[in-house]
């Protein structure tokens, strides 16, 4: 593994998700030491705390991650019984200094994000002096295998930490990268690891949007088949046969033609039908379309319709299932068994060239310049609102995919907001980039191995994802 460390700072320590730990600076040690005084000063870069003692102190560092802690205890007494300090600041809380055993000082840091800190004294005046560090930058790169490098990326931003993790996938060296169902179909929801085991992936991501039942929110398009369609226009990733990717918007259109040439329109694709619609169902749905018995459907393979239901139908794997209520019921009320149907589907002349596609957004970078679409889309605050654990996917001048993970809503990284996101994207080169689905859902797998923090404290139960695998597997 190729390791390159990043660091501004690099004398600082890092608070990392499970560190626990302790270090000793040894000093001469002086009896009968006094903190006469504590002063605190704060910048946008640090905080800083200085204590006027009697003499230099030998001194004892521990940090503590639940809660967040900075304890230094150190022998002594102080002038008061106890000294506190509160500050407003995004880093830290405030200071406390108190008596916990006779001649023995601690002093305790509490804070608000992950930090880096420095520890040393100075004589004439004898002083110890804590500063913690809030402009900080730590970055972890790791070659996964030639061609895929994946980077974690701790940096601080000016409300508090964020932390990226960051796969650059270079398909030239023999990589693709593919949607995947959970379960290996629409119905139901699965963890990414095993859609990812399954899949024999190097990688993985979340994908697009999803309901309870696993119905996915957007377009889905999986080897050259249709398995969901958008509602109304929104960004999607289209992967044609040779591996060429790109990102743009896109809509759906489908209908069925009739005996004697009248037509329906074809509402939805793979969801729950709803009132009036006719929605179709093919082999990545279920064994069985699951409707009521409230509509007709219409079970058509080669063209000819072979079987006619009130609910409930099986899928059959070389045909569709037309499912109709109410007003669209009725429009197919004089189909019967023998009947030729035509079903016809465009996503657009260069979307019916894809072999796949995966809808989610917004729209996040487009020819090198920020371009977001929340409002263009239609995207409700539980998307656009506030900061939150982000995904990402990003397509760069020189041919190399970003798969982006941004944690949040934990101590250790506060997130991004989609504008924080697109010119995140934009930093790291992308030239065309677009959101997935975020929240608890936002999850990255390297090599078997969960690599982020998913802010649930455990994987969520997903409905697809975007696997990199070798491009010999992906045809």
């Amino acid at each position: 593994m190729l390791k390159q460390w990043k660091q501004r700072l690099p004398l600082f320590l890092v608070i990392t998700a499970v560190l626990v730990f302790s270090i000793q600076s040894m000093v001469q040690a002086a009896p009968n030491i006094v903190v006469n005084n504590i002063r605190v000063s704060q910048t946008a870069e640090a905080v800083r705390f200085v204590f006027d003692v009697t003499d230099l102190p030998q001194y004892k560092v521990m940090t503590l991650e639940n809660p967040l802690r900075l304890v230094i205890d150190m022998p002594g007494t102080v002038n008061k019984a106890a000294a506190q300090y509160n500050l407003n600041d995004p880093t830290v809380k405030g200071l406390r200094l108190a008596q916990f055993e006779p001649g023995k000082l601690r002093a305790v840091v509490d804070l608000k994000t992950v930090y880096m800190y420095k520890i040393f004294t100075l004589p004439n005046p004898n002083r110890l002096v804590v500063d913690i560090i809030k402009d900080y930058e730590h970055k972890l790169v790791d070659e996964v295998v030639p061609g895929i490098t994946y980077t974690s990326w701790l940096r601080h931003a000016a409300n508090g930490p964020v932390w990226a993790h960051i796969l650059d996938i270079d398909p030239k060296t023999g990589f693709a990268v593919k949607p995947v169902l959970s379960n290996g179909m629409i119905q139901g929801l699965e963890p990414l690891l095993p859609m990812a085991q399954r899949s024999r992936a190097i990688a993985a991501v979340n994908g697009s949007y999803f309901g309870l039942d696993g119905s996915i929110i957007g377009l889905l398009k999986i080897d050259g088949e249709i398995a969901s369609t958008p509602e109304l226009p929104r960004t999607a990733l289209g992967i044609l046969p040779n591996g060429d990717l790109f990102i743009d918007q896109v809509s759906y259109e489908g209908k069925i033609e009739l005996p004697g040439g009248k037509t329906a329109a074809i509402q939805a694709v793979n969801r729950e039908r709803g009132e009036n619609e006719l929605v179709l169902y093919n082999g990545l749905y279920a064994p069985a379309t699951g409707c009521n018995q409230h509509g007709m459907e219409y079970i058509i393979v080669n063209g000819k319709v072979t079987a006619i239901n009130t609910g409930n139908s099986p899928i059959p794997p070389d045909g569709v299932v037309l499912s109709a209520h109410g007003t669209a019921a009725r429009l197919l009320a004089g189909l019967k068994v023998g009947d030729t149907v035509t079903v016809r589907q465009t996503l657009g002349f260069e979307w019916d060239k894809t072999q796949h596609a995966l809808g989610a957004g917004p729209m996040l970078i487009k020819n090198n310049s920020v371009f977001l679409t929340t409002k263009m889309e239609e995207f409700g605050p539980d998307v656009a609102g506030g900061r939150a654990p982000r995904t990402a996917i990003g397509l760069k001048d020189d041919g190399h995919i970003l798969a982006v993970v941004v944690d949040g809503r934990q101590d250790s990284s506060i997130g991004m907001s989609l504008l924080e996101l697109a010119l995140f994207m934009q930093e790291l080169g992308a030239r065309d980039a677009m959101n997935l689905d975020g929240g608890g859902s936002s999850e990255m797998v390297i090599q078997g191995k969960i690599v982020n923090k998913p802010s649930d404290k455990r994987e969520r139960r997903v409905g697809n994802a975007l696997v990199i695998i070798p491009s010999r597997v992906a045809n």
